[in-house]
């Protein structure tokens, strides 16, 4: 059962939040991004993906059934009208307490801004070589087109940038620029603001990764 404490204070209007959650310890969670599959929509094989879609009810964590992942090209230029399949995320992922804090301190902010109580929570890897920089947002100062966003670091490895930054509008200054080290976590409402995360250079002849949840509320579905 997910522990219950009150909404924290957010404009969900004006607002965006970073705080530091340490009640999540990474460590337990890193093992989990070096069994991810490639994302097979991308060249360039950089890119590894997991997506579940969880529902909070009576404090639970439910996951619920398999779904596949779309966005129309108003959002996504590169992949738009595309029906994308990603597999789930590990079982014991998900029956972990660490995991399950980081969806429940989404779903706080999600109480506060959205009449939804469905949470996504796509498991992210991307990797840089000396040869190949990674690219997290191969499809540019964007919107994902939901109510709420949240992005949470697990792990930055032998990596420079992958700098993450708010708009107010697309082609205005960030107000917000930050890299996002392991442990933090960034939530702002998806139509206050675009978003962006520059590429990520390898810093050795290894490669390098950069490990993250990235939690919407509600999902993205194929139309019915």
């Amino acid at each position: 059962m997910l522990s219950l404490s009150k909404p924290k204070e957010f404009n969900c209007l004006t607002s965006y939040v970073l705080e530091m959650v340490n009640a999540v310890n990474v460590e337990h969670l890193k093992q989990f991004f070096d069994r991810l599959p490639v994302d097979p929509y991308l060249p360039g094989n950089y890119r590894f993906r997991h997506l579940s879609h969880f529902q909070i009810a009576d404090d639970r964590l439910i996951q619920l059934p398999h779904r596949q992942l779309f966005q129309s090209k108003v959002y996504n230029p590169i992949l738009g009208d595309v029906i994308r399949e990603y597999p789930e995320l590990d079982e014991k992922l998900v029956a972990s307490a660490d995991f399950q804090k980081i969806v429940w301190e989404f779903f706080q902010f999600c109480q506060l801004c959205t009449n939804f109580n469905e949470v996504a929570v796509h498991q992210i890897r991307t990797t840089a070589s000396s040869q190949q920089l990674g690219n997290p947002a191969p499809e540019g100062i964007h919107r994902d087109g939901v109510d709420l966003v949240g992005i949470f670091s697990v792990n930055r490895t032998g990596i420079e940038g992958g700098e993450t930054h708010l708009y107010p509008e697309k082609d205005a200054s960030p107000a917000f620029s930050k890299i996002l080290n392991p442990g933090e976590f960034l939530v702002f409402r998806d139509s206050q603001y675009f978003h962006y995360t520059s590429p990520v250079k390898a810093t050795t002849s290894e490669l390098g990764v950069r490990d993250v949840f990235v939690l919407t509320c509600p999902g993205l579905f194929p139309p019915e």
